[in-house]
């Protein structure tokens, strides 16, 4: 007897179904993925922006990405840049995970104050003048260290590897563990760490990604120009050539500087995202399977 396929086992609801649910997410898909077209084949229009639905430049150029390169500063920060964001992504990821892996014990005993104390920063904290003077009181202003330390822990980092640490490593193997001998960070370096790297490499990606975007820390800690990331620059880039377009001039020219400045806009927008979307596909499984696991369970 011919064995039946999988869409023959389904009923008529069950299609029906399907086919909407394809339909649906199809519609999702496309409205995601036209504005991230858009912003790529507008970088390369040469100033001629694109009109309507179309995604096919007149003129196809790289003179976008001329105008940015012809900044000398763009390579520094773009140094800088992957420098913050390796340094903080590391040293978070240490911090978030010797804060998540005691809070998910159930025999520490301040358990419940710790992880109260930590959903309060949350919600409140001491604001911009406070923490600013306090930065400065440490010697940190105009260092690396000024951006990447104050951000090293986010609460809901924490709280997500937490889950994952309570619901998916048993008891059962730290007490086994601990029969053989194991002490506690060799437990968690040999034994916990190696089996947590789905939500290890989601949460890395939320702090990279963070890190990379982040412009204000530096904004404010940072006065040194050839010591800030390349968020900064771009926005430098961006201000300076809208102001030039904005300048009272004839209708024709003004016309050219505004397209030169969108033209430059979209250009950066690109530039900024290389470094993410280069890193993306590698972890995709880890980032589906750790965000899965880390907010449903628990």
């Amino acid at each position: 007897m011919k064995r039946k396929s999988t869409l023959q086992r389904y009923s008529s609801a069950d299609k029906l179904f399907l086919l909407l649910d394809i339909v649906v997410l199809s519609v999702i898909f496309v409205i995601i993925l036209y504005p991230l077209l858009y912003v790529v084949f507008s970088s390369f229009s040469g100033g001629k922006m694109l009109t309507g639905l179309n995604l096919i430049p007149e003129r196809f150029s790289f003179e976008g990405y001329r105008v940015v390169f012809q900044y000398r500063d763009i390579w520094v920060s773009y140094a800088n840049s992957v420098l913050y964001t390796l340094t903080g992504t590391a040293i978070a990821m240490v911090v978030t995970v010797l804060c998540a892996y005691p809070l998910s014990r159930s025999d520490f005993s301040f358990s419940k104050v710790a992880l109260g104390l930590c959903v309060f920063t949350m919600y409140f904290s001491g604001g911009l003048i406070p923490t600013y003077l306090n930065i400065r009181s440490l010697g940190l202003l105009n260092t690396m260290w000024a951006i990447v330390l104050p951000s090293s822990l986010n609460v809901y980092n924490m709280l997500v590897m937490r889950t994952y640490f309570r619901s998916q490593i048993p008891g059962e193997l730290r007490d086994s563990a601990q029969i053989d001998g194991c002490g506690e960070w060799r437990y968690l370096i040999r034994i916990v760490i190696p089996l947590s790297g789905s939500v290890l490499g989601v949460v890395a990606l939320y702090y990279g990604v963070a890190r990379w975007n982040a412009y204000f820390d530096s904004m404010i800690y940072i006065q040194n120009r050839a010591k800030l990331p390349l968020q900064n620059i771009l926005r430098e880039i961006l201000i300076v050539n809208t102001t030039v377009a904005d300048l009272g001039m004839d209708a024709e020219t003004e016309a050219i500087a505004a397209e030169r400045a969108e033209l430059l806009k979209y250009s950066i927008i690109v530039l900024a995202s290389i470094p993410m979307m280069l890193i993306y596909p590698f972890i995709q499984k880890s980032f589906v399977k750790g965000v899965m696991v880390g907010s449903v369970k628990g």
